[in-house]
């Protein structure tokens, strides 16, 4: 619809200018898989009410190589307010790859920390939150 278009822009850009205000967190998300698992992914964040309420999701393509038509998607681009909840985040990112059949790995990545999602054990769920709740200098943007 043109509307969620509209609205998506809107919210890209307002993400945008929360983050380098300082007001949010990037978080990136990568999925071992064909980009269909990575837009699978991205539909079930979008559909968590806790995670689309406190966060702005973008689907982000990498340049296309010589020959392509077009980019390929590779990442899932998150821009959180205060307001955001990591334990919702990760139980979400854990429960999508409960339903996959080919158990993908998830990489997420918050400035320089890398937390990698592989059999999302309660032990690895509160790494993956602890991470993403902790505080980080590289959070800010980059002046």
């Amino acid at each position: 619809m043109p509307g969620d278009t509209l609205c998506q822009t809107m919210d890209v850009n307002e993400s945008a200018d929360r983050w380098r205000q300082g007001r949010g967190m990037r978080v990136d998300v990568r999925v071992a898989a064909e980009a269909d698992e990575l837009r699978s992914l991205h539909n079930w964040l979008r559909a968590a009410s806790d995670i689309r309420r406190s966060s702005w999701l973008t689907l982000q393509e990498q340049p296309p190589e010589p020959g392509q038509m077009g980019g390929l998607v590779d990442v899932i681009q998150l821009v959180t307010d205060n307001g955001w909840s990591a334990a919702s985040f990760v139980v979400a990112l854990a429960a999508w790859k409960r339903t996959r059949p080919q158990d993908p790995r998830i990489e997420i990545r918050r400035g320089e920390t890398v937390i990698v999602l592989t059999q999302c054990s309660d032990g690895e769920i509160d790494r993956a939150v602890r991470a993403l709740e902790a505080p980080a200098p590289d959070d800010a943007p980059d002046a």
